[in-house]
């Protein structure tokens, strides 16, 4: 039993003395931790640090954390006292061994978890003769941008090439065929339908290039949404006309959008188009609208052959096309989509597609309606302000062309 006493006594001073240390030493730990943060820098650095504007990260010599920016921790370029990369580590360690100043882009994991990547511009200099300065600017939207810029230019480049190397060769032809009455008018024809292809898709190009520019906010105003449609389709008249295609416009939309009526038009009137190059002759394209929860929703449904899962993840990419050799031959220039999108979210809205192979296409434009005093504005209504018309006389066409609307406003 004394036995037993004394032991018990014995463990109890051990476990106090444990604690006891424990305590003294996570107190020196953290002693330890304040004076890392707290070492003095070199006289300035710490004010200039502060107005830099850019994430940093000061290292000593054995490359702990002196001192880091929030950015620096946001960025994941730096994790508690330790640099995470091991690309960082690589250039102090140059920047130690060398004594220059080494400046790098590098892509780097954002987190631990792969939550993508950050691309940054590093740049690594000595600070003082203790310690190493890294300074990191975050290039990711704008490589990003610039990698978009390129692959549109190579793929303009790419485009261009067809139908000006194609009138080259029709005028050659031409040239050796003058005395050909009816060759001269069928090289003349094509020569006709070349031009007319090059000049749509340079007319394209300017109107990417000016929705990129383009500011809703600062040029928009109040436009009846009607008109607009009723001014897309006039516009879409002719090639429907040429395929026997009954363009049927069902709903009505009291309220107004704010936005520009030219780029509106020209979107709706690209969605048009094109459900009307993939429907088959002798069929009908519906245009469907209507208000509800503050947004106006527009849809332009095709009784074409749909579109597969894989392609309606594309269609709305610059060039894209479901069927390149199609899509030429039907004057196609692969960017009408690409616009639409831009416009509407230029706008403020979205554009979203319902599709199944076989059972045609949905396209659904859903935009803001405008609130407030600056309702009772005259409004604009669309580029030629022309009243609304309607383009099916019949009321059967615009129950189905309504009905339309629903299935796509659901998609």
């Amino acid at each position: 039993m004394l036995i037993g006493v004394i032991a018990g006594l014995i463990g109890l001073s051990f476990g106090t003395f444990g604690v006891l240390a424990f305590r003294v030493s996570e107190k020196q730990r953290q002693l330890v931790d304040i004076a890392v943060e707290e070492l003095a820098l070199p006289a300035g650095a710490a004010e200039v640090l502060a107005v830099v504007g850019r994430a940093f990260v000061v290292v000593d010599a054995v490359d702990g954390v002196v001192r880091a920016s929030p950015a620096a921790y946001a960025y994941g370029l730096v994790r508690g006292h330790t640099v995470v990369h091991k690309q960082l580590l690589d250039m102090t360690a140059g920047v130690r061994r060398d004594g220059v100043i080494i400046e790098k882009q590098l892509e780097l994991p954002r987190g631990p978890l792969g939550q993508g990547t950050i691309i940054v511009q590093v740049r690594a200099a000595m600070l003082g003769e203790e310690y190493i300065l890294l300074l990191a600017d975050d290039r990711t939207e704008i490589t990003r941008t610039e990698e978009i810029r390129n692959d549109f230019v190579a793929n303009v480049s790419h485009e261009l090439k067809t139908p000006v190397g194609a009138i080259s060769l029709l005028a050659e032809a031409l040239e050796s065929s003058a005395d050909d009455e009816q060759a001269v008018r069928r090289f003349a024809k094509r020569m006709h339908k070349e031009s007319g292809r090059l000049a749509a898709l340079v007319q394209d190009i300017i109107e990417l290039s000016r929705l990129q520019g383009a500011s809703v906010a600062q040029q928009g105003r109040p436009v009846d949404i009607n008109a607009v449609i009723s001014e897309a389709v006039d516009r879409s008249q002719l090639p429907a006309e040429s395929k026997n295609i009954t363009i049927v416009v069902g709903g009505h939309a009291d309220g107004m959008v704010y936005g520009d009526p030219d780029l509106l038009v020209t979107a709706l009137r690209n969605l048009i188009d094109n459900a009307i190059r993939y429907s088959p002759e002798n069929t009908r394209v519906g245009v469907g609208v209507r208000a509800k929860e503050g947004l106006i929703a527009i849809s332009v449904t095709d009784q074409g052959e749909g579109l597969s899962p894989e392609d309606q993840e594309r269609v709305f990419e610059r060039f894209y096309r479901v069927d390149a050799a199609r899509s030429r031959h039907t004057g196609g220039t692969g960017l009408g989509l690409s616009i639409v999108k831009h416009v509407v979210s230029n706008h403020g809205g979205e554009v979203t597609l319902w599709s199944q192979p076989g059972q045609g296409s949905t396209f659904t434009l859903r935009l803001p309606e405008m609130e407030g005093p600056d309702v009772e504005e005259e409004p604009a209504a669309g580029p030629k302000s022309a009243p609304p018309k309607h383009h099916a006389a019949r009321q059967s066409h615009e129950s189905r062309a309504a009905g339309a609307h629903e299935q796509g406003a659901s998609a």
